[in-house]
């Protein structure tokens, strides 16, 4: 009858066999099975004949038993050798399916984005990055603060910002660029302005009228082709409000107190539900670059870089024209 002792002590053993065994002699032992011969697997494994044979025997003595008889002309795997083969081959499958079972785990990712943006960006493309990234990695977190493009620009070169979406003038040189989509600018009017709901305008017709704007909106800023546009149509000089908000543009325009530039693709809607009327010109209308800005000597979190890594991506795989908005339906 095995006394407590015993048995403690053959636990004891068995957990050392654990820690203690090569494991490259599992492989060596099962290779040499499949090959029936020391002279096979030897060639298979790019070894000597003499490494095997030290091998097979090193194990037969860590486990005590006889693996398998080796007479002249006479290869034959013991019961024991049966046994130890079959838990090889279970370990070596185990381990060989490892990169399946991986291949769809994925780290966990955590961390805060801070995004700026320019008021009203609409990107198609931005909201799909947004969204692919959230099924990623849940556990993230996004803060996106709307200012001034001016400002968007400082804040991602003070490293106040993971990345930031705006317009842009005068690049910095420190920072990275890159489009992320091109949108095109009409002159609209609200519903109490004169020349709402008229077909048969032309550009002549906005010469003298009152205006409202974006504080972008000038020859030396980033709204440079607005402003250009604005000067042909010889529109009043004597401008009646400006905002860094393209939602208080709107509004100003549809409270009637002058016309002004909006994106054509973000205007679609109010368009269609009466709320803007557009204007000339209704042709070559002025393109505007939505960049992408980020700051190559900012450390970022994994979250941060992870996402800054998406949309750059979409943004390559996609060329400039699929990543043009406005100029359809109009």
């Amino acid at each position: 009858m095995t006394t407590m002792r015993e048995h403690q002590l053959k636990k004891h053993q068995a957990q050392r066999l654990a820690w203690d065994l090569d494991w490259n002699l599992l492989r060596t032992f099962m290779v040499i099975v499949e090959e029936r011969g020391i002279t096979a697997a030897a060639e298979r494994l790019g070894l000597k004949q003499p490494t095997l044979s030290n091998a097979l025997a090193r194990i037969e003595a860590r486990l005590g038993r006889r693996l398998i008889d080796r007479k002249p002309n006479v290869f034959e795997v013991t019961e024991a050798g049966r046994l130890l083969y079959n838990d090889c081959v279970e370990i070596f499958g185990t381990v060989a399916r490892l990169p399946i079972r991986l291949r769809d785990v994925q780290e966990q990712v955590t961390g805060n984005v801070a995004i700026a943006v320019a008021s009203h960006i609409v990107s198609p493309l931005f909201d799909q990055a947004l969204s692919d990234f959230h099924t990623r990695h849940p556990k993230a977190t996004f803060t996106i603060s709307v200012m001034t493009s001016l400002d968007v620009v400082t804040a991602v070169a003070q490293k106040r910002a993971s990345f930031g979406l705006c317009l842009v003038h005068n690049p910095d040189p420190r920072l990275d660029y890159r489009v992320v989509y091109r949108e095109f600018f009409g002159f609209f009017c609200g519903p109490k302005h004169r020349l709402y709901g008229r077909t048969d305008l032309t550009l002549d017709d906005l010469r003298g009228e009152t205006s409202v704007s974006f504080q972008t909106d000038h020859p030396s800023d980033a709204l440079r082709p607005v402003a250009l546009l604005r000067a042909v149509a010889q529109v009043e000089d004597a401008v009646i409000g400006i905002s860094s908000s393209l939602e208080e543009v709107r509004r100003m325009i549809t409270a009637g107190l002058g016309i002004g530039p909006l994106p054509l693709h973000v205007v679609r809607r109010d368009v269609r539900d009466g709320l803007l009327w557009r204007l000339p010109p209704y042709q070559d209308p002025p393109a505007i670059d939505i960049f992408l800005v980020s700051n190559p000597q900012a450390s970022l979190n994994r979250a941060e870089a992870g996402l800054l890594a998406l949309l750059r991506g979409q943004v390559d795989e996609l060329p400039l024209a699929a990543r043009t908005y406005g100029l359809d339906g109009w």
